[in-house]
């Protein structure tokens, strides 16, 4: 028996709408002319957020593989805006950073998000943004806590 996805499911929404967000976010992030990919763009966004962090920590926030973030990295430290040295607590580590020629990029990367999120959300009041900002976040929580408990059994 074949399942009917139903396409004005609350599923189907969120699914539909993270699929054209992020085929929007790589079409301006291509067309701003950074020289970086989206996956590059968002692991320097990560890294700016939780800047001294180490590698395993970026590749569980992004939800990909280390090696896949071993890679942007590579690809960010040649272009010279993050920056590995060594953690001071562990010899073997290497903590990541942003560098000051970062700044710039970082802020073009987040201005490209805010338009993204602006014409998504057009048509919403601030008070609506408010509201589906605050209930997408307690439905993060929840499948964070599900994950979460997915690795721990």
């Amino acid at each position: 028996m074949a399942i009917k996805v139903d396409p004005n499911s609350l599923g189907f929404f969120i699914t539909d709408s993270a699929r054209m967000i992020r085929v929007l976010f790589e079409r301006g992030i291509a067309g701003a002319g950074l020289g970086l990919t989206a996956g590059e763009a968002r692991a320097l966004l990560h890294v700016e957020t939780i800047n001294g962090s180490r590698q395993l920590e970026i590749a569980n926030r992004m939800g990909i593989e280390p090696m896949t973030v071993c890679t942007f990295l590579d690809r960010l430290q040649a272009l010279d805006l993050i920056e590995r040295l060594p953690d001071p607590n562990d010899r073997r580590a290497k903590n990541v950073y942003v560098t000051e020629k970062s700044r710039p990029v970082v802020a073009a990367i987040r201005e490209e998000i805010a338009v993204l999120m602006d014409q998504a959300t057009e048509g919403l009041s601030d008070a609506e943004r408010g509201v589906l900002k605050r209930a997408m976040a307690i439905v993060r929580t929840n499948l964070l806590r599900s994950t979460q408990d997915d690795k721990s059994s």
